[in-house]
C-alpha cells in the first residue's frame, strides 16, 4: 500500500501532461483542467490503496474515460441548452492588464536570446498544432506512448485495445507527424 506522499508525488508529476492531454482532446483549458481533477480525484479516492506502480495506466484509463464523460455531457447540453454567454462579445470587460502579466513574468526569462526564445515557441506551437490535429486515436495512443512514457502494454490497458493498435496508431502518428513538420521546415 502506497502512502499519501506517494499519491501526491505521482499526482504532482502526471498534473501537467494530463492537462495537456486533455487539451489536446478537448480543445478548452478550462474544461480540461476539471477533466485532469476529476481523475485526480478518482484516482485518490478508488485507488490509492493500490501499489503505486499500477497507478500510472489507472490513473490514463481514469483521463480517458473522464475525457469521454465530458463528451456525452457537452453532446446533451448543446441538445438541451444554450449558454447566454455565447451571446455576449468577447472582450467587453477589459479585464487584461499588461504590467500584471509582465510582473508574473518577471525572473521566468532565460539566458537566450529573444530571437531564440520565440524562434523555440513558434516551433514548440507547429508541434503542438499539429499533434491536435492527428486523428483522436493516433493523438492519444502518441501523448500515452512518448508524452506519459507508458510502454506499449500499458498503454494497449489505458486505451482498451490490442498492444499491435497501439503500435499501429503511434507508428502512424510520428508519420504524419514528422511530414506535416517536414512541410513547415521543422527538421530534426
Amino acid at each position: 500500500m502506497a502512502s499519501e506522499k506517494e499519491l501526491s508525488d505521482f499526482l504532482k508529476s502526471v498534473e501537467k501532461r494530463a492537462f495537456k492531454r486533455a487539451v489536446y482532446a478537448v480543445r478548452d483549458e478550462d474544461a480540461a483542467l476539471d477533466i485532469v481533477q476529476d481523475a485526480m480525484i478518482k484516482l485518490s479516492e478508488n485507488y490509492a490503496d493500490r501499489p503505486s506502480a499500477e497507478w500510472p495506466p489507472l490513473f490514463q484509463r481514469i483521463l480517458g474515460n473522464a475525457t469521454m464523460d465530458w463528451f456525452r455531457r457537452q453532446k446533451v447540453r448543446g441538445a438541451l441548452f444554450r449558454n447566454f454567454s455565447d451571446f455576449e462579445p468577447a472582450g467587453e470587460d477589459g479585464d487584461f492588464d499588461i504590467l500584471e502579466t509582465l510582473e508574473a513574468m518577471e525572473g521566468t526569462v532565460g539566458a537566450e536570446s529573444a530571437a531564440d526564445a520565440l524562434s523555440r515557441d513558434q516551433a514548440l506551437g507547429l508541434i503542438e498544432a499539429e499533434i491536435g490535429e492527428l486523428p483522436a486515436r493516433q493523438r492519444e495512443a502518441f501523448l500515452l506512448r512518448y508524452w506519459e512514457e507508458l510502454d506499449v502494454a500499458e498503454t494497449a490497458s489505458a486505451m482498451g485495445c490490442s498492444e499491435g493498435s497501439v503500435k499501429t496508431h503511434c507508428s502512424r502518428a510520428v508519420h504524419a507527424l514528422a511530414k506535416a513538420l517536414k512541410a513547415k521546415g521543422i527538421v530534426p
